[in-house]
């Protein structure tokens, strides 16, 4: 039983009676002045009578990233930049649209990727069509893009950048003057052609589309205008060394868009978009050492739209996306791990610029998809659950006056 003449005791009685003497023990009871019990009351019925209307007010989404597209504009070239937030929507840049320094067409690219980022995020390469040039772009802390540097593309018409790396290729598809050439990206941002690296192709080629594969070792280029494949092996100088039986014959008549898997860099996957209405498919293939392509399972597979031409793969390698311009929607693929391709479905973009809907492009943490509208000069947002998307409130967002847009990039 505890002491009452104890000072604990004492103590606890003094503040019974409101008693405000300082109070001079030890531990967590030696708060070296006390506040009358009423006060207390006080003061705690003070803070609950605070109103609430400040917490009522929402905040803003936060940006997590940004949206660029080539604006491909006749004339002085522009790229429009969006700040992308953490609910998906979009918000222009103050100062966009940015001048690249060179010059667009003023109508579509039948291509995908004319507009890359580069250098661990530092860059924006740009293709200028117009000026058979490329722009690169510094992208500021908050996004803005500032010119660094325009360079001649090594050909006619560039409609398409790939990014490895320092590593840079450009196709060109200029008829008088069509083809592949090498580039390597400094870090104060200059473009040096790499010596030797250019490869020719036919007039008739129409290249839509370059890339590298994951680990920069392979190099692959559509032919639409052939209905061919290309297919490379990357030295360590940069430069392309064809594989055996290259350019390789498509699955179907105007091959266009085309991606790695993220997961494995030896799976490609690539849209045939001139097979007819509604005999659209997409093409899976294995891509051997030595740069060989061989079908995987039942490839091609129908995607039951018109002209699938711009294809993304999701971050976790699971799902592809394949943008149908001739019919207005996107086509939804599930990928097995040995790349056999499942259609899913798809989805309708928006009623007024689904037919001419293009390039699609996937935040990195692939929660949202965003599909360049270029009938309407718009960017729509899609939220991305697996192989289901939902077009976002707002969607879509307006892009500058007298823009063409071709491509799209999304950090």
């Amino acid at each position: 039983m505890s002491n009452p003449n104890s000072r604990r005791a004492r103590w606890a009685g003094r503040r019974a009676a409101g008693d405000a003497r300082p109070f001079r023990g030890r531990g967590p009871l030696a708060s070296r002045w006390r506040i009358p019990a009423a006060f207390s009351v006080l003061a705690a019925g003070a803070v609950l009578a605070v109103p609430a209307v400040a917490s009522a007010s929402p905040l803003p989404s936060p940006v997590t990233g940004h949206v660029y597209l080539d604006d491909n504009t006749a004339g002085s070239n522009t790229v429009a930049a969006f700040d992308r937030h953490a609910d998906g929507s979009l918000t222009p840049l103050p100062g966009s649209p940015f001048t690249v320094g060179g010059a667009g067409t003023g109508t579509g690219l039948a291509s995908q990727g004319a507009v890359q980022i580069a250098g661990g995020g530092r860059f924006l390469l740009a293709a200028d069509a117009g000026s058979n040039q490329v722009s690169v772009l510094g992208i500021q802390p908050g996004g803005s893009l500032r010119l660094a540097s325009v360079v001649p593309s090594g050909g006619a018409l560039p409609v398409s950048i790939a990014v490895h790396g320092s590593l840079v290729y450009v196709a060109n598809a200029g008829p008088a003057d069509s083809n592949y050439t090498g580039f390597r990206l400094a870090f104060s941002g200059r473009l040096t052609p790499v010596p030797g690296s250019t490869v020719a192709l036919p007039a008739a080629a129409q290249p839509g589309d370059v890339l590298f594969n994951g680990t920069g070792s392979k190099l692959v280029g559509t032919r639409v205008g052939t209905s061919q494949i290309d297919s490379f092996t990357v030295g360590l100088s940069g430069r392309l060394t064809a594989a055996p039986g290259s350019p390789f014959t498509a699955q179907g008549l105007g091959p266009f868009g085309s991606e790695f898997r993220p997961a494995n860099p030896g799976q490609l996957f690539v849209s045939n978009a001139h097979n007819g209405t509604g005999l659209g498919t997409v093409s899976a293939f294995t891509d051997s050492r030595s740069g060989v392509l061989s079908s995987i399972g039942s490839s091609p597979v129908p995607d039951n739209q018109t002209a699938p031409c711009w294809v993304t793969i999701s971050p976790d390698s699971r799902y592809l996306f394949a943008v149908n311009t001739g019919s207005g929607a996107i086509s939804r693929y599930s990928i097995a791990s040995g790349g056999e391709l499942t259609l899913l479905g798809s989805t309708a973009v928006s009623a007024n610029g689904g037919v001419g809907a293009v390039d699609p492009g996937m935040s990195p943490d692939g929660r949202y998809l965003y599909v360049n509208e270029s009938k309407i000069d718009a960017v729509g947002g899609f939220a991305v659950s697996g192989g289901n998307l939902t077009e976002l409130p707002g969607s879509p967002t307006a892009l500058p006056a007298g823009a063409a847009p071709a491509g799209i990039a999304v950090s």
